[in-house]
């Protein structure tokens, strides 16, 4: 997906790491641990160039990035113990979990490898209408139809609009332009209809990237039972929670259990947020996954853990490790601590 706060997080990145701040922030702002955020770990991105390429780390980079935070000293746990150490206030040292949502196929063929070299933990959120081709990857569909056109033209409240794609730059700005389109201007319950109508009149085969790219039941199962592996839920259809009725998102973060549960033998006992940024995960939803009965849910908001964050398991901040900005560098640099209030106005404890 397109991320609107890429740019603010690279400045903050890099203005702590040219000016030596982080090292020295850390022992005051590095808090007791993080949960990392995946989403794609290949060698081999089928578009090495796309918008979407920040969803994508290599599993080279995945081995370094674990290899130089044990030598940091972090110990790498599940998720439930992720939160034991939170309640706990961190006692235990500096810790991390590692978190994939949307279960890409590549996180059992290429990132479980490397995570069982170092005996890291992992938690993959699934939505089971990704699996089942009831929801679909949107992100990555609009970017076929504008790679596959001239022109687009969209049906707005306004009237039809037509949108031209012919260019590399017109492309890129055609894609941002249907990234708004559908989480601002479609309803949430209208985006599955909308994008297929326009899949079909540009030629686009809607489920070609879902079935290529995702796993299915059987791959989930597979390493559903691998012991380094946990699955969490990630609402039935990876739904913009904040856009829905709340008779609709309560359905979508609670009967999602019941879903996964058929299926792998297990209700899941952690959730992650769709999207998990401020238009789509709120004060609201933070009190459905608390009432569903999830241990933890996981947002997309920048920041470390901190003790503090023991009163808010349902809003836990996670660190984005970016395909766009693959460096170990970086990474110290977020876990360092210092880009937690840059990136979120100043605020030390980020929850919603």
């Amino acid at each position: 997906m397109i991320d609107g706060g890429e740019a603010i997080r690279k400045l903050a990145l890099n203005v702590a790491r040219y000016t030596g701040l982080a090292p020295l922030a850390r022992p005051f702002v590095g808090g007791i641990g993080a949960i990392l955020m995946l989403h794609r770990v290949t060698a081999t991105p089928e578009k090495p160039d796309s918008v979407n390429r920040h969803l994508n780390i290599s599993p080279n980079f995945l081995d370094a990035m674990i290899a130089d935070m044990k030598a940091g000293g972090y110990a790498f746990v599940s998720m439930d113990e992720a939160i034991e150490r939170i309640k706990a206030g961190g006692k235990g040292g500096r810790f991390a979990t590692i978190t994939a949502d949307d279960a890409y196929r590549d996180n059992l063929t290429e990132a479980l490898p490397v995570l069982e070299k170092h005996g890291a933990p992992i938690t993959i959120y699934v939505a089971p209408g990704l699996i089942d081709g009831t929801a679909d990857l949107w992100w990555d569909v609009v970017e076929d139809i504008v790679n596959a056109s001239d022109s687009l033209t969209l049906a707005t409240s306004n009237g039809p609009v037509l949108i031209a794609c012919k260019t590399p730059a017109r492309k890129h700005q055609a894609i941002a332009r249907l990234h708004t389109y559908f989480t601002t201007e479609v309803r949430e319950e209208d985006l599955r209809t909308v994008l297929r109508e326009l899949a079909s009149a540009n030629g686009i085969d809607v489920d070609a990237s879902r079935r290529r790219t995702l796993m299915n039941w059987d791959e989930i199962r597979t390493i559903a039972a691998h012991p380094l592996v946990t699955i969490g839920a990630h609402t039935i259809n990876h739904s913009n929670l904040k856009r829905l009725s709340e008779a609709g998102a309560r359905h979508e973060i609670g009967a999602v259990k019941d879903m996964l549960g058929a299926e792998l033998g297990a209700e899941p006992r952690h959730f992650a947020y769709p999207y998990g940024y401020a238009s789509a995960a709120g004060c609201r939803e933070v009190g459905f996954a608390r009432d569903a009965g999830y241990a933890s849910a996981v947002t997309t908001r920048h920041g470390v853990l901190r003790a503090e964050h023991a009163g808010f398991p349902h809003a836990l901040p996670r660190l984005s490790v970016n395909g766009r900005y693959q460096s170990l560098a970086h990474i110290r640099t977020m876990l360092s601590g210092v880009t937690t209030p840059l990136a979120n106005a100043g605020k030390m404890v980020v929850t919603i």
